[in-house]
């Protein structure tokens, strides 16, 4: 989908372009091939104050000095080139067997990514993301119902004691009870090798191989039971579903 940017006046902020103005319902317009629009369209986006578990904030972070050269780009390292890299590539950063559907206009407020992501037991998990803000520094990411979890994922690069730190960080609950659990039972442990492999590969893409930081913190242990029918959405589940009555909606159709 593609949002007109809103030209900032006295009444706006003056990064109002930077933001999405679609509202939070979101609507996929373009369906890249071989993406399933399965959880996505229709849904709202929600941030952690809409999620069921605990609160958890996670930082993973690459340092790179100043005056490092990118080996892909020939050029020396700067916050916007490397976001640009990362905006432009980011597909290709994540590990194997999970795929995002980029839209058709790039990284840009307002648009809506398709997803497919590997859980455990070798399903496969459709969703999406709404791009919620992107600039020259940042963008970040907002999940819609049915994730594995509500909240905000916003990845920049700022400069720093001679160095430019790139980060991803996390803020996030689980959606829904079953999701709690699988967090609890290696669901953390495989969200924290996803985006330390994503960093890994994003230094490697400007030829440097660095440590990955990492900073986790329960910002509240309490779980929000007002939410727990946020189960109804569960995209793992209706995955699933989909998944297994594949072969009826064959029979269906050829009959048809």
């Amino acid at each position: 989908m593609t949002t007109s940017p809103v030209p900032p006046n006295d009444g706006q902020s003056r990064d109002a372009a930077y933001w999405s103005q679609s509202g939070s319902n979101l609507k996929v317009s373009n369906i890249p091939s071989g993406a399933l629009n399965l959880n996505v369209d229709g849904r709202q986006a929600v941030g952690p104050l809409q999620g069921f578990g605990q609160m958890w904030q996670k930082t993973y972070r690459v340092r790179f000095k100043v005056d490092d050269v990118g080996g892909s780009t020939a050029a020396p390292l700067s916050t916007k080139a490397i976001i640009k890299a990362w905006k432009e590539n980011f597909p290709q950063f994540w590990p194997a067997g999970n795929r995002f559907y980029a839209p058709l206009t790039g990284i840009a407020p307002g648009e809506v990514a398709l997803l497919s992501l590997s859980m455990p037991g070798g399903m496969a998990l459709s969703t999406g993301v709404l791009v919620l803000y992107a600039d020259d520094e940042s963008f970040t990411l907002m999940t819609p119902q049915g994730h594995m979890f509500a909240g905000w994922i916003t990845f920049s690069a700022y400069e720093e004691d001679n160095a430019i730190v790139t980060q991803a960080q996390v803020l996030m609950r689980a959606n829904d009870p079953l999701y709690e659990l699988g967090l609890r039972f290696g669901g953390h442990k495989q969200e924290d090798v996803f985006w330390q492999h994503t960093l890994k590969s994003l230094a490697a893409y400007f030829d440097r191989d660095e440590p990955v930081e990492m900073q986790i913190t329960c910002v509240d242990a309490k779980l929000q039971w007002s939410f727990a029918k946020n189960i109804w959405h569960n995209a793992a589940m209706r995955t699933a579903m989909y998944t297994i009555t594949a072969p009826t909606r064959w029979i269906k159709r050829k009959k048809r």
